[in-house]
């Protein structure tokens, strides 16, 4: 099926969503050019109605918008585009147009990615990493620790306090590994559904 650029006056609506987390980016407009062009570069190209031109999503700040796959609504007036954004969308500095209220573990992910590739004076991400992989490791071990003492001392809000600083640490460790979370999530999608099983002490058990 091919977009109908007839209904909407020449162009088309379009929402930007992020692959990873599901967050919806911003909305806009193509023409038909801008749709080619975007198809042609894997890149989100958009059309400006108020300065009639194309333009490409981020070719001020960098902040360009990869493409994942794209999706016509039923009537083939609307495209929904995943995208895997390089730095935050919106002109405003946040991630989404539509605010910055969802916050998860590939929110994270890119927040430490971007302070690893970026690194700020006075950043305990850049101190770490500076440090290598023995500090790393040494990091998340001690952040396990606490996880299991809190688990031990039936403590609820420090077992969430530890197990964020732990998820933090093990995100740096796999920036560090050239690990990406996604690969991760991969990963654990290919197993859903599945009859997986674990050893535990020799017995085979249902995961």
């Amino acid at each position: 099926m091919k977009p109908d650029f007839d209904k909407g006056n020449g162009l088309l609506s379009v929402i930007l969503q992020d692959d990873s987390t599901g967050q919806v980016l911003m909305n806009g407009f193509m023409n038909e050019a801008a749709y080619e062009k975007t198809v042609e570069e894997n890149v989100v190209w958009f059309y400006s109605r108020s300065k009639e031109r194309l333009w490409k999503k981020g070719e001020t700040s960098g902040h360009i918008q990869v493409v994942r796959s794209m999706a016509l609504d039923c009537d083939a007036d609307a495209l929904l585009i995943q995208v895997d954004p390089k730095g935050p969308t919106c002109h405003l500095g946040t991630q989404s147009c539509f605010g910055d209220d969802h916050f998860s573990l590939q929110t994270l992910s890119r927040i430490v990615e971007r302070k690893v590739d970026n690194p700020e004076e006075g950043s305990y991400t850049k101190y770490l990493t500076e440090e290598g992989i023995d500090k790393i490791l040494k990091k998340c071990g001690e952040e396990m620790t606490e996880v299991v003492i809190a688990a031990k001392n039936n403590d609820s809000l420090e077992l969430i306090n530890e197990t964020s600083d732990l998820f933090y640490h093990m995100l740096v460790l796999m920036k560090h590994q050239g690990v990406s979370l996604k690969e991760v999530e991969e990963n654990l999608e290919s197993r859903h559904g599945q009859n997986l099983s674990y050893k535990v002490r020799g017995d085979i058990k249902e995961w």
